[in-house]
């Protein structure tokens, strides 16, 4: 007979689940694992809210297993280490993101690609080695194998550099790779929201000029004034989109719902990129006429390796990037997420765990 959640491991543990399609969180007690040799054990301190989230305790992809805690953009402060750990200590800034394990051996593990690793575990709805199951951070508390974990600058916020974890590495990631930090070149970012308002920043940290483009007037100000956008482009004004034709170097497509690829596509010059990282729930059409006729890619990426992810954190902190967030309460949470689904958030929720969640 298998053990309740509460009763798989030797730590007591307390967050938020859902235990079904209604997506409702409520409170949940559970348990963590004891800290390996090569274990780091988190007080969770802050737990971003990404629209993944929304779309597992909704089992919108169709692949959750209830009850689900959700959260993979977590930051918080090391509090036990197991005895082979080198690079943390009691006390240290850590995080973790949308991975906790891998098989480590396999070719991408061993180019430090453990996010295409095919054993990757995730840090929630996912399944450990010894069979239990795994659970995020909308909780007090989290063990994770070292390489899982990443040091947190010490000049990060630790509430806004949060949903650097995985929407900052979400679009930090396909730049890198697929060469679009080139400066002085041309960025356009489609869709302005946990996502989108990350790729304009660095973007712009890397030296593009970046234009975003949306269907939504009202974030023609947010674009420019606030976030530091080049331009705006209003992607329902037809005139406004036949004069950006073949104009962008490159796109970053961040739209989750379903939506027409040709006329971004339109926009990108001859050998332009368009990168999606979006994840709508139906699959998009693909004109093939444009990309022929004027050498155009399409690409994908999803998040990135812990080395990468690393990397990334770094180059926000010598930046000052970070996102900009709506901090909540625990208690707060299926409000919050009622309003993610509606795309009413500027840009990222953020749970104020450690103020906020109580028994």
């Amino acid at each position: 007979m298998s053990k309740s959640p509460e009763e798989e491991h030797p730590h007591k543990a307390f967050g938020w689940a859902s235990r079904d399609n209604s997506g409702t969180l409520s409170p949940f007690h559970f348990s963590r694992r004891e800290t390996g040799d090569d274990d780091v054990t988190l007080k969770i301190l802050y737990c971003g809210v990404c629209h993944s989230d929304l779309s597992t305790v909704r089992n919108e992809w169709g692949f959750t297993r209830y009850p689900v805690v959700p959260g993979h953009e977590i930051v918080g402060v090391a509090t036990k280490v197991g005895n082979n750990v080198t690079k943390f200590k009691v006390g240290d800034r850590v995080a973790v993101g949308v991975m906790v394990g891998s098989c480590k051996t396999c070719e991408c593990c061993q180019q430090d690609l453990e996010n295409y690793c095919p054993r990757m575990i995730f840090t929630y709805n996912s399944q450990n080695p010894d069979g239990t199951r795994n659970y995020g951070g909308y909780s007090d508390m989290i063990v994770v194998d070292q390489r899982y974990v990443l040091r947190f600058p010490d000049n990060l916020p630790l509430d806004a550099g949060a949903p650097l974890l995985c929407a900052g590495v979400t679009v930090y990631s396909p730049m890198k790779y697929y060469g679009m930090t080139e400066a002085g070149k041309h960025l356009g970012v489609a869709g302005l929201g946990g996502l989108g308002h990350l790729a304009v920043k660095i973007g712009k940290a890397f030296g593009l000029k970046v234009s975003v483009i949306s269907s939504s007037p009202r974030k023609e100000s947010e674009a420019i004034n606030r976030l530091g956008a080049d331009s705006f482009l209003l992607s329902s004004d037809p005139a406004k989109m036949k004069s950006a034709i073949g104009t962008m170097d490159y796109i970053m497509d961040t739209v989750s719902a379903v939506h027409p690829l040709l006329p971004l596509l339109s926009l990108l010059k001859v050998n332009g990129k368009l990168i999606t990282v979006g994840l709508p729930d139906k699959p998009l059409e693909l004109p093939i006429f444009p990309l022929v006729l004027g050498r155009k890619l399409i690409g994908g990426s999803d998040i990135g390796g812990m080395k990468e992810t690393q990397e990334m954190l770094e180059f926000c902190a010598k930046h000052n990037i970070s996102a900009d967030i709506e901090l909540i309460q625990m208690a707060d949470i299926n409000a919050a997420m009622e309003r993610l689904a509606k795309s009413d958030v500027r840009y990222r929720f953020v749970i104020d765990v450690a103020n906020s969640l109580s028994q």
